[in-house]
């Protein structure tokens, strides 16, 4: 029995750790769900992309990581799992975040949309089953996400050079940083750190597929791109730059984001 439960832990991180480090669709599907078209073009936010050369050979590697890896990985997923129960698993995987979210609020100096998403956090973990169910949303709390490269930027913090990363995608100096002090400072991971071991494998496997699964309509869009990687660029930077303008109480400009219109 203890072989057995040994030989599924290894397995577990395993298969965590494949998807962990195809983070690059987890920030795609952050940044980009269902994202128009017509948005991807080379407008908004000029790129500052002085490494640009050395970007395009990583997003080619990564491309390729899809095709031969994570994207049949994540469409299998998509197609052996109904689309309910995938429902439930982005909303487990949102609910998860929460609590990251509102302390940005916070540091944003926005009381209001931390106490909205403090709220949500606390009824879907609860009343929503783990967050399996979004019982706030239903009450009219709507979800909205945040992190430390927003904060950042809510500060006056220019998003610094432009850079792809080997498994990790997209991300800009200000962002990456950003990245960095979440992951760190991310209350769930602490809480749950002296916990059940597989919380950890099963929360990066469940996010990661989730990821995966929402960005899989833009990826697809990308590869018949006529210049995949200024799309890439382009959508990211104007998506970072509406989290900032939001954070900062702005108008959201771009539609179908996660981003609730929240006020400070």
């Amino acid at each position: 029995m203890t072989k057995s439960f040994s030989a599924a832990r290894r397995l577990g991180l395993i298969a965590s750790l494949t998807l962990a480090y195809a983070a690059p669709h987890h920030a795609l599907a952050k940044a980009l769900p269902e994202l128009p078209l017509e948005l991807t073009r080379e407008v908004g936010p000029l790129a500052h992309d002085p490494w640009e050369g050395l970007n395009r050979k990583t997003f080619k590697f990564n491309q390729g990581l899809d095709r031969v890896l994570i994207g049949p990985i994540g469409r299998g997923y998509m197609k052996v799992t109904p689309r309910v129960v995938r429902g439930r698993v982005s909303s487990f995987v949102a609910n998860l975040a929460e609590p990251r979210t509102a302390i940005n609020d916070l540091a944003q100096g926005r009381p209001r949309a931390a106490g909205v998403t403090a709220s949500r956090f606390l009824i879907n973990t609860t009343v929503g089953g783990l967050g399996l169910f979004d019982v706030g949303g239903k009450l009219g709390l709507e979800g909205h996400q945040g992190d430390f490269g927003q904060t950042l930027g809510r500060y006056g913090a220019g998003s610094g050079r432009y850079l792809v990363l080997p498994l990790m995608g997209p991300t800009t100096l200000r962002d990456g940083v950003g990245q960095l002090v979440d992951m760190m400072t991310d209350p769930v991971a602490m809480a749950t750190a002296g916990g059940p071991k597989m919380f950890g494998p099963i929360r990066s496997s469940a996010t990661m597929l989730d990821g995966r699964a929402n960005a899989d309509g833009f990826l697809r869009a990308l590869d018949d791109a006529a210049d995949p990687y200024a799309m890439m660029r382009s959508a990211y930077l104007q998506n970072r730059a509406d989290m900032v303008r939001q954070a900062r109480g702005g108008a959201q400009v771009l539609p179908d984001f996660d981003a609730a219109k929240i006020e400070p």
